[in-house]
């Protein structure tokens, strides 16, 4: 693997090489020891699945509060998204900054998110499926999450918007989680 630094700090994009043959192809996804640069002294504790079924729906974008935040390694094993990562460590130069990357099996790419940043996805092709890796465990009294649409974000979503959860539809406005900041 290849790391490749975003404009966020601490975002990064692994590359991860495939061996191909007449048989098919070959990929570590995982390595304690490649990742060890990214990871430092954090454990992967948990490994979730997604599958999303539609086309240009979006889920996030989630994040966990302090002291329950986590690093995610998030690839894309089937179809194509559009993964994008929000800044929201106060104090950083990018705060409230985003960073947009597609993942596919076909490009190969892990996005490394860390702590303090929220995450969430657009799926470019029906029956897209993600796996992400964690370093913390998931606490829903912890959970949090911005809105897809909040206008001081302005995220530009590449897609006419089909699906979003009742839950993701829910969340609120920066303003709410950051008092004082003017749209």
């Amino acid at each position: 693997m290849n790391f490749l630094e975003t404009k966020l700090k601490g975002v990064y994009i692994a590359n991860t090489k495939f061996l191909s043959d007449n048989r098919g192809a070959f990929a570590r996804l995982f390595c304690k020891q490649e990742l060890a640069p990214l990871l430092g002294r954090r454990e992967i504790v948990q490994v979730n699945f997604s599958l999303t079924e539609s086309y240009g729906a979006i889920r996030g974008i989630h994040f966990q509060y302090p002291p329950h935040s986590e690093m995610k390694l998030v690839r894309c094993v089937k179809g194509r998204v559009w993964d994008v990562v929000v800044d929201l460590r106060a104090g950083s130069p990018t705060f409230l900054e985003w960073h947009a990357e597609e993942l596919s099996p076909d490009n190969a790419k892990m996005i490394v998110i860390p702590e303090g940043c929220a995450h969430g996805f657009q799926t470019l092709d029906a029956g897209s499926e993600l796996l992400y890796l964690h370093t913390n465990y998931y606490t829903p009294d912890a959970e949090g999450g911005l809105a897809y649409d909040d206008p001081l974000l302005n995220i530009s979503w590449p897609l006419p918007i089909t699906d979003v959860s009742v839950r993701d539809r829910g969340h609120s406005q920066l303003t709410n989680h950051f008092p004082g900041i003017k749209v």
